[in-house]
């Protein structure tokens, strides 16, 4: 039976230099900054409210809603589901898509005011292997209550833009266990709809229906 090693990551952020009081601004700015500050501003966001659920699901809608007080830009960021996107670059696309519909309609009448510019980030990320390793259900259940939430994020969310098919390093070592069913439910996990910590009791329940 083939074993499932746990990996943890840290990430170091990085001021890229690069800001915008406005949505043109924003949107020429996005075209540019590099991938890491994408997955900053939207995959990360979601890590840091690993103990709540944050009411706005990345960096972009935010700014749009708390500085530019543009709500209709705001909702459109919101309504964007990252978990969708199975590289950075379509996830990039879609918000630029975003952004240039807005702008088409409402034009660029509005800017943030002196100090809440939005300021693009990027970071480095560094993974590195932790000390378990699982052969079986009932030992995956087991160390999941004792890896950290960056383990549990790298290998839920992060490992989507790795494979790039839509899986996680969960769902891919329980389909190759033969246990479909249970991949498949793991795979579909949101995470607007829960923490990290309530993601971690959500797979643990699954994976004892099937241990």
């Amino acid at each position: 039976m083939s074993e499932f090693r746990f990996y943890s990551k840290l990430d170091l952020t990085i001021l890229l230099g690069n800001k915008a009081k406005n949505a043109r601004q924003l949107l020429d700015e996005m075209k540019i900054v590099p991938d890491s500050s994408i997955y900053y501003h939207t995959h990360r966001f979601l890590h840091l409210h690993h103990y709540m659920t944050p009411q706005l699901p990345n960096d972009f809608a935010q700014w749009a809603f708390n500085s530019l007080n543009d709500d209709i830009l705001g909702e459109q960021f919101a309504s964007v589901d990252i978990v969708q996107f199975e590289t950075i670059a379509g996830l990039r696309q879609r918000f630029i898509e975003v952004v240039e519909q807005h702008l088409s309609s409402n034009g660029n009448k509005l800017e943030s005011p002196p100090g809440e510019e939005f300021y693009f980030l990027g970071c480095q990320t560094f993974v590195f292997p932790t000390q378990y390793v699982v052969r079986t259900l009932r030992e995956f259940i087991s160390v999941l209550e004792h890896v950290t939430i960056n383990s549990l994020y790298h290998h839920m969310f992060d490992a989507r833009l790795r494979l790039g098919r839509g899986e996680n390093d969960f769902s891919a070592w329980f389909r190759g266990l033969g246990k479909s069913e249970l991949a498949d439910e793991v795979k579909k996990f949101d995470p607007y709809a829960h923490t990290l910590e309530g993601l971690r009791k959500r797979i643990t329940v699954a994976v004892r229906r099937y241990d």
